[in-house]
C-alpha cells in the first residue's frame, strides 16, 4: 500500500500563465536520461536559465519562493507532450499538489499517479489565491482531500478533482506500480490457472 494522502500544507510558489506545456515544464533535451531521478534540477530550465546558464529574474528563482511545495498557475496547465517527465520533473524540485484553472487530461493523470494532486479551481479563485501568495510568500495553504477544501487562514476555497484520481490518493492507491509488485504471488497463481496458450 503506498502513502495515503490526505492532508497536504505548505506554501506556495505563483506561476501565473496559461497554457504552460510539457516543454516547458521539462525541455525535451533533458529526457535522454535511463530513470527519473534528477529531472528536478531541469525543471523550468529554460524558464529560469539563460543560454550560458545564467540565472534569470524569474518567481521560480526569488528566495521568497525556495522551497515551497504547491504550485498555483492558470489554465491548461501542462498541455501539450503526455510526456511523463514533466510530473516527475515537477517532484523532483519539491512539488507535492498544483492548483490550476484546468489541466490537460493526461497530465492531471500522471501527477496523480506519482501522489501530486492536480486541483482544479474557477477562474477568480485561481487569481485570488496568486495574489494572495504575491502579496505574502509566507502564507500557509492547507490542502483537504477528504472534505475537497482549500484552506488559507480563516479563508476557504472548494476545488474539483476527478473522484478517481482522490480516492486512489486517500485511499494510498495512486502508484499502481507499486501495488503490481505487491501482488506478483496472487499474479503468479492467477497465471497458473489460465490456460496453456495453444500455437
Amino acid at each position: 500500500m503506498n502513502e495515503k494522502i490526505i492532508e497536504i500544507t505548505g506554501k506556495a510558489v505563483p506561476l501565473r500563465g496559461d497554457d504552460i506545456d510539457t516543454d516547458r515544464i521539462i525541455p525535451a533535451r533533458f529526457m535522454k536520461c535511463l530513470t527519473f531521478d534528477g529531472l528536478g534540477q531541469f525543471a523550468f530550465y529554460d524558464v529560469k536559465y539563460g543560454e550560458k546558464g545564467e540565472e534569470k529574474e524569474h518567481v521560480l528563482n526569488s528566495p521568497d519562493f525556495k522551497g515551497h511545495a504547491i504550485l498555483i498557475s492558470g489554465r491548461n496547465f501542462g498541455c501539450g507532450s503526455s510526456r511523463e517527465h514533466a510530473p516527475w520533473a515537477l517532484k523532483g524540485m519539491g512539488i507535492r499538489c498544483i492548483i490550476a484553472r484546468s489541466y490537460a487530461e493526461i497530465f492531471a493523470n500522471n501527477c496523480s499517479s506519482l501522489g501530486i494532486p492536480a486541483l482544479a479551481v474557477d477562474e477568480n479563485i485561481a487569481d485570488e489565491l496568486l495574489k494572495m501568495v504575491e502579496d505574502d510568500p509566507a502564507v500557509d495553504f492547507s490542502i483537504d482531500l477528504l472534505g475537497k477544501r482549500l484552506y488559507s487562514g480563516n479563508r476557504t476555497f472548494p476545488f474539483h478533482i476527478p473522484e478517481n484520481y482522490r480516492l486512489a490518493l486517500v485511499e494510498g492507491r495512486w502508484d499502481t506500480t507499486s501495488m503490481l509488485m505487491e501482488s506478483l504471488e496472487d499474479i503468479e497463481r492467477a497465471n497458473k490457472r489460465l490456460p496453456a496458450f495453444i500455437d
